[in-house]
């Protein structure tokens, strides 16, 4: 049994920051842990550092002193939305979407938090694509109320309701949903309890 401080080394960039700030993390980058159980997926608002309440998810998951390792993984093309979804001629600007390696590094871990906003067609979308191309389990933390129905309704696989087996379009599964949490601010504790509640639910469930 450990006494005391328990460290853990996390190396938050690929490359070597620039001037100031170049101490934090940038888009398309990987805190990696030494055991990949728990990864969390943000969107990439900016260059150079991890939005909120991602960074608090991560540092609650790192306090609570569970037996599991948590990685954060900043997407390097997070904000808007799929090229193949409904909404998609309707939104300016950049497309959302995952390069292999991205691919890898989240199937390497047990268990997938997802966070990405607060419109909820956009959530669901990405949370589709995330899935239709990892094979993982998530968690899905969202400012928009969404449903595991809102969810199976785009051929997404669920916990709790399954789209139709014609309707299948995901390799991975929502195990948990947990709406609430708005971006860009920090969680309040019962929110923060919930996500780290329903990471030890689907951890436990997977061992």
């Amino acid at each position: 049994m450990p006494i005391g401080r328990v460290t853990q080394v996390v190396d938050c960039r690929e490359s070597m920051g620039m001037g100031k700030g170049g101490g934090l993390a940038q888009r398309g980058t990987i805190s990696e842990s030494r055991n990949p159980d728990v990864i969390v997926i943000g969107m990439s608002p900016g260059r150079r550092h991890v939005t909120k309440p991602v960074c608090d998810i991560t540092s609650g998951l790192r306090r609570e002193g569970a037996e599991f390792s948590v990685t954060t993984l900043v997407l390097n093309a997070g904000s808007g939305v799929p090229a193949d979804s409904p909404v998609a001629g309707h939104v300016l600007g950049a497309y959302f979407g995952l390069t292999p390696k991205e691919i890898a590094q989240i199937e390497q871990h047990k268990v997938a938090i997802l966070h990405h906003g607060n419109v909820r067609s956009h959530v669901v979308q990405k949370v589709r694509f995330i899935l239709e191309h990892a094979n993982i389990k998530a968690i899905v933390v969202s400012q928009a109320p969404i449903d595991y129905e809102d969810l199976a309704r785009e051929g997404i696989r669920t916990a709790y309701v399954m789209p139709p087996p014609d309707k299948v379009t995901t390799q991975g599964m929502v195990m948990e949903i947990v709406s609430g949490v708005t971006r860009g601010q920090t969680p309040s504790r019962e929110k923060l309890a919930e996500v780290i509640r329903a990471v030890m639910k689907v951890i436990k469930n997977s061992t």
